[in-house]
């Protein structure tokens, strides 16, 4: 399971204020904790800066490729913050993201292209997120196709199904679950992703909600995701249900997490 820690973005808080105060020591230490907790990826998002996106974003990716090794994940619909990090990305990264959109498509990939990043195609088009999961099929089968027409490789491609609150529609935990598992089945070669946190939407009991959904949408097929890597709970269930869908040869994975310590509750400290 590809893990993508999605807490660096502006839209909290406590980030948005050590950004704007050009915060070094805060933003490392959130970027350090998300890769020793066992992230890959970090995702990175500075859209709350609006016209200033494209420096914020600069900074933020200068300032996290100091302390860790991993990949970002450069999370913008402003193709001209997306260049600005691109440009200044030390490892191969990942954009966040297109789809089916003519005018989104056509701006993004020609950079994800130019840069040889992986990037995360919603199953939305112009009408929006569809209801149903057969119609997201039909769109990924589209975005798959058409980046592969466009060159760029399929182990680069990562749809996703969408995940929305079920609190506001209480079908679309399943619509997201047979999506997964419709792109699985008709599209070889390609990642499944998503934003995890969006499912518990104005509910109690956050966490509990979101790796029991996680571990569901493991058992179809998805094998990327955005989450919370501070988390050690679902941090937990991941290595579980690696183990139990036999995707850990021998469990050693497991195994290995458990000799950590990883498959306890509490924070990693630094």
């Amino acid at each position: 399971m590809l893990i993508i820690g999605e807490l660096l973005n502006t839209s909290r808080s406590t980030v948005e204020a050590a950004v704007k105060a050009r915060d070094v020591a805060f933003i490392q230490r959130i970027a350090k904790k998300q890769t020793l907790a066992g992230a890959s990826l970090i995702d990175v998002n500075a859209g709350t800066f609006g016209v200033e996106e494209p420096e914020v974003l600069v900074w933020l990716v200068n300032t996290i490729q100091e302390v860790v090794h991993a990949s970002l994940c450069i999370d913008s619909p402003n193709p001209r913050a997306i260049e600005a990090a691109l440009k200044v990305c030390h490892r191969k990264a990942m954009v966040n993201s297109i789809t089916a959109e003519k005018e989104r498509y056509e701006r993004i990939v020609p950079l994800v292209k130019c840069y040889g990043a992986s990037v995360v195609a919603l199953c939305m088009d112009e009408k929006g997120v569809p209801d149903n999961a057969d119609d997201r099929i039909a769109i990924a089968e589209h975005l798959a196709s058409r980046l592969t027409e466009d060159g760029i490789p399929r182990d680069d491609i990562y749809l996703d199904a969408i995940v929305r609150p079920v609190s506001v529609s209480p079908k679309d935990g399943t619509v997201a679950l047979d999506t997964v598992r419709g792109i699985r089945q008709r599209i070889p070669g390609v990642h499944t992703i998503c934003g995890l946190s969006n499912v518990s939407f104005g509910l109690p009991c956050r966490k509990l909600l979101n790796r029991t959904f996680l571990c569901i949408l493991m058992g179809a097929g998805l094998d990327s995701v955005i989450l919370d890597p501070l988390d050690r709970e679902i941090l937990a269930a991941v290595y579980a249900a690696e183990a139990l869908l036999g995707r850990d040869e021998f469990c050693m994975d497991y195994i290995s997490a458990y000799r950590n310590k990883k498959l306890t509750g509490g924070s990693p400290s630094l």
